[in-house]
């Protein structure tokens, strides 16, 4: 993995203040396609306030998907703006993003993404040691403890169930306590028992790090534990 400038690391590292914890700013995202081109977001505006838990609810094809990606700056818009934190993302560089990610996101999967050739706690080992902690696997089989994986820590993902490898994505979002989380459909690759206390884990470790939580869902129970949902259709906000 090739180091980040340190000038990109001190131009993500420029955040903060009392403000909104997210700004979405006339957001819109095209692309091309075999009739000339395709509008996903039309002039996308909202704002989340620090700790606000989110919804982002809609229709398969709706663009909730394509949102969270743009929030977290792994992709590009066609125009406007996401201020994250204090800082516009979409005027610092690539390496600039990179850093803010690693500084200040967590980000939990539909597909887990844990890397098959680590074990459970080197997974949620990786983002402290990418930011040089020195107390990594500490606070990694602490994590691990929190969300009931305390006797699996040397277990690799394909010896782990389906909400046990969510629950180690869990840990791994929330071992570096960051202000800001994106799930995209936490449990929609588990059952409705697992989800469930997948979900009510992901709720508890929020609330006692006070995380501002933005989650896409198509599910009504899990966006009702949200303090506030918006809706997507055709790539639009709802009224």
């Amino acid at each position: 993995m090739r180091d980040i400038p340190e000038a990109s690391k001190r131009e993500a590292s420029k955040v903060g203040g009392s403000g909104p914890a997210i700004q979405v700013i006339g957001l819109s995202k095209r692309v091309a396609d075999a009739s000339g081109e395709l509008v996903i977001l039309h002039d996308i505006d909202f704002t989340v306030q620090p700790a606000e838990t989110l919804a982002l609810v809609g229709a398969s094809g709706s663009g909730k998907s394509t949102l969270l990606g743009l929030l977290a700056g792994l992709d590009g818009p066609s125009g406007g703006k996401v201020i994250l934190d204090g800082t516009d993302i979409f005027a610092l560089d690539e390496d600039g993003r990179a850093a803010f990610r690693k500084a200040k996101l967590g980000f939990v999967f539909q597909s887990f993404q844990l890397l098959a050739h680590l074990n459970a706690v080197e997974n949620v080992m990786l983002p402290l040691e990418l930011r040089g902690d020195g107390r990594a696997r500490e606070k990694a089989e602490a994590m691990l403890g929190r969300v009931g994986l305390g006797s699996r820590l040397r277990h690799y993902p394909k010896y782990l169930s389906g909400g046990e490898q969510q629950r180690v994505a869990l840990a791994r979002a929330f071992v570096t306590e960051p202000p800001l989380l994106f799930a995209d459909e936490p449990t929609g690759s588990l059952d409705a028992a697992t989800g469930e206390a997948v979900t009510q884990l992901m709720f508890e470790l929020n609330r006692e790090r006070g995380s501002t939580l933005v989650l896409v869902t198509h599910d009504p129970a899990m966006a009702a534990r949200c303090g506030r949902t918006l809706t997507i259709t055709a790539g639009r906000l709802a009224a």
